[in-house]
């Protein structure tokens, strides 16, 4: 999900040394090349389709929204309240809800933010609830020299009332797993087989793990082989080329299809969320092949 820097804020210039396309140019270009057929009348509906505002900062998000219906995606990942009557207003999905988090480094690992984490989480979940979403994020936050055990102790101690009020209102508390060689040092849920273990700690189906290929083909790769033996812990997935998080066609080293064939036959019903930062001077042309690789 994250990238170097930080998604919250606006980027100004994602390809550095190319010239700024205007939202508007990105629009009308994509609406003239889709104005007879839209990509979303053809998609095989086995994947549902979300994508990551934080990578388009050129569009607002009403524009991405609109963008995002003539491709065929259907849910809008890392939005909150405040977003949310937007999506609505269009008629898509908050799909990996967000808001409650204090940042990626300070989180449930270290008990010292356990109080304020469970008065945001406290207030979000039953809002999530009564929007209709179900997916909210959160972070194991950095190591900082605790063995496992220690963070997975007081991850533990941490998530579990949220968790139990979680249950109360169907709403899944997702972790995400973030590589803590590259982008995220010192993350601690750096790899699948620890978010996996918290999530057997703690022992329910409203505590999963947002899986994001990008982060863990970085420490790991092994990606179809822990997609199929760890699918059951795994409530949403992020998509990232490797190197640089770009594009996810035949620039980078993972072949896409395989992954997404590996995530159907496990049953998956969940949203697979473009989060990619496209490096290519058409942006939404890069968006759109995304789901055309991902439609198996």
């Amino acid at each position: 999900m994250a990238f170097k820097q930080n998604r919250r804020s606006a980027i100004r210039n994602i390809v550095a040394g190319t010239a700024a396309i205007t939202a508007t140019g990105m629009l009308s270009s994509f609406k003239k090349e889709e104005i007879k057929e839209k990509l979303s009348d053809k998609l095989k509906g086995n994947i549902n389709h979300s994508v990551s505002p934080w990578c388009y900062s050129e569009l607002t998000l009403d524009q991405l929204c609109e963008v995002s219906k003539q491709i065929g995606i259907t849910g809008v990942d890392l939005c909150g309240p405040k977003d949310w009557p937007i999506l609505q207003k269009h008629g898509l999905y908050s799909s990996m809800c967000n808001g409650a988090e204090i940042n990626l480094t300070d989180a449930f690992g270290d008990k010292q933010f356990h109080a304020t984490l469970q008065k945001n989480y406290t207030e979000m979940i039953p809002l999530v609830e009564k929007n209709g979403y179900k997916n909210l994020i959160c972070f194991s936050g950095s190591r900082r020299g605790k063995d496992n055990e220690t963070g997975w102790n007081n991850c533990v101690e941490g998530l579990k009332p949220l968790v139990a009020l979680a249950e109360k209102h169907n709403v899944v508390l997702c972790m995400e797993l973030l590589n803590s060689k590259i982008d995220h040092k010192d993350y601690q849920c750096n790899s699948v087989e620890w978010g996996v273990e918290l999530a057997k700690r703690i022992n329910s189906e409203n505590f999963k793990l947002l899986f994001d290929i990008y982060h863990m083909q970085i420490m790991e790769g092994d990606i179809v082989r822990n997609v199929t033996d760890y699918h059951q812990y795994i409530a949403h997935y992020h998509t990232g080329g490797i190197p640089g998080r770009h594009e996810i066609d035949d620039t980078q080293e993972l072949h896409y299809p395989a992954v997404m064939r590996a995530i159907v036959a496990t049953g998956y019903k969940g949203y697979v969320g473009q989060e990619f930062v496209p490096k290519n001077s058409d942006k939404i042309a890069s968006l759109k092949a995304a789901i055309q690789i991902c439609d198996v």
